[in-house]
């Protein structure tokens, strides 16, 4: 099993859903502890609602038999128990911090509180976060666990190779179409008026907060224009090694406990950072981002602009790599021409059918290589880059095709990468299970289980 198919799995386990339709007896029955690891306990309930939720939320489960969801069970109490035993921190504030973006996203699947509360059959928002709190817990410290297992784990290009010449030929996963792209971006261009009234609008709130005893966290979720912590108050935590922007961590770790900082300008708008409290290498922050707007004649202007550039191209008066170069707003890809880099795979190729974003899947489904898209308003999520109009280049295809190491190294060096991390992982769990006190019940005893869980 690898370590994606353990996330998804785990996610369904500790978010599974309540089914109010069982009988009484089998509730009885569902409720029966099953198995102990350390100072954990697993119970039947939380077996049968991994399994209906992965099914509800599109997971196979044709072959995942109740002892498929044990295993994973058990290897999660283990790094969990672990890493109290190893001191590894989860902070409260963490927990929290999830559970409100949990909560968030379960309120968006059921349309209402209400119903998401009555979905996990809780009678108030206190009673559904207490109910997740300690799974949330117990999930965050397998987590830590395992990031501290692989955390140093590398591996050579020699390590690639013979992961894939492992692989039998006829068993070689298929790659679908895919296309390598360059893009050409043009904002709006901000005026310092407006970039002044963000600035004078977040010295405002600091005041209120500093002079007048205002909350931060209120103030954040008023004006922060961050959706990934707004509903959190602006609430994140941060050590160095954390790929936040040089000009956030540099504030961030300027500040004493408890000071707020003045407005301060990155790539995504203005900020102002609150630091609650330091724990050794790791902040506990909050921050309120308000993004400058453009006006509707720089709208206009940046439309304009990219159009004439478009035209300079297809007349042949600059090839699209210099175009990037001169004159994209889009500084990290300048020099590569504008090479677009898959976020998820860290590859230049996008695999077509996988494009997720309706808007972007429109602009290059259909170009052939080197046709360029017209141009296209991007209305960027709030608390991130900004408006821009955007052309996309095809430089080259490739049809679908069995995964070859040169076209496709990335994405096979990604794979094996996990299965040496899942390696690493299994002989980890072999070892700890023989310092480890673990009871399974006899209906379980019978499992295949992927380590020596039946002492």
């Amino acid at each position: 099993m690898n370590l994606i198919n353990k996330n998804i799995a785990l996610i369904a386990v500790f978010f599974g859903l309540v089914i109010n339709s069982l009988s009484a007896q089998e509730k009885k029955r569902i409720d029966g502890v099953i198995a102990v690891v350390g100072e954990n306990f697993i119970l039947e309930s939380d077996i049968e609602q991994g399994y209906i939720q992965a099914k509800a939320s599109g997971v196979d489960v044709s072959d995942k038999s109740k002892c498929y969801f044990l295993n994973i069970l058990l290897e999660s109490k283990l790094m969990a128990h672990q890493a109290i035993q190893d001191s590894l921190v989860v902070t409260d504030v963490e927990v929290n911090a999830f559970i409100d973006t949990q909560a968030d996203r379960m309120v968006e699947n059921f349309g209402s509180m209400e119903n998401t509360l009555k979905a996990y059959n809780k009678k108030s928002y206190e009673d559904f976060r207490a109910y997740f709190f300690d799974i949330v817990r117990t999930n965050k410290l397998a987590e830590a666990m395992q990031n501290e297992i692989v955390k140093d784990i590398q591996i050579t290009p020699e390590e690639v190779r013979r992961f894939y010449n492992g692989i039998p030929k006829d068993e070689l996963p298929v790659v679908g179409k895919e296309v390598e792209l360059a893009e050409i971006i043009i904002k709006p261009e901000i005026s310092k008026a407006e970039k002044q009234k963000v600035i004078d609008r977040l010295n405002e709130i600091r005041d209120d907060v500093i002079q007048y005893g205002s909350s931060f966290h209120n103030k954040a979720i008023a004006y922060s224009e961050d959706t990934g912590s707004v509903s959190t108050g602006g609430l994140m935590t941060m050590t160095k090694k954390d790929p936040f922007v040089k000009e956030f961590k540099e504030v961030a770790f300027s500040l004493r406990e408890g000071e707020i900082s003045m407005p301060f300008e990155t790539e995504f708008g203005y900020h102002i950072i609150y630091l609650e409290k330091i724990e050794g290498p790791k902040l506990t922050l909050r921050h309120i981002l308000i993004t400058p707007k453009a006006s509707a004649e720089a709208v206009v202007e940046a439309k304009e602009k990219i159009e004439k550039i478009r035209n300079s191209i297809l007349n042949k008066e600059m090839t699209f790599a210099e175009a990037a170069l001169t004159v994209s707003d889009k500084k990290e890809n300048r020099l590569n021409g504008g090479l677009v880099t898959n976020p998820s795979t860290g590859d230049p190729k996008f695999e077509i059918n996988r494009i997720e974003d309706p808007i972007f899947y429109s602009m290059v489904s259909n170009l052939e290589v080197n046709e360029i898209s017209l141009p296209r308003f991007v209305a960027d999520r709030p608390g991130s880059t900004g408006d821009y109009y955007r052309i996309i280049q095809v430089t080259d295809k490739f049809e679908e095709h069995p995964a070859d190491y040169t076209l496709d190294y990335m994405k096979i060096r990604e794979v094996a990468l996990r299965n040496k991390k899942k390696e690493a992982v299994d002989k980890w769990v072999e070892s700890v299970i023989e310092d480890t006190y673990i009871k399974i019940a006899d209906d379980y005893k019978n499992c295949e289980l992927s380590a020596n869980w039946i002492k």
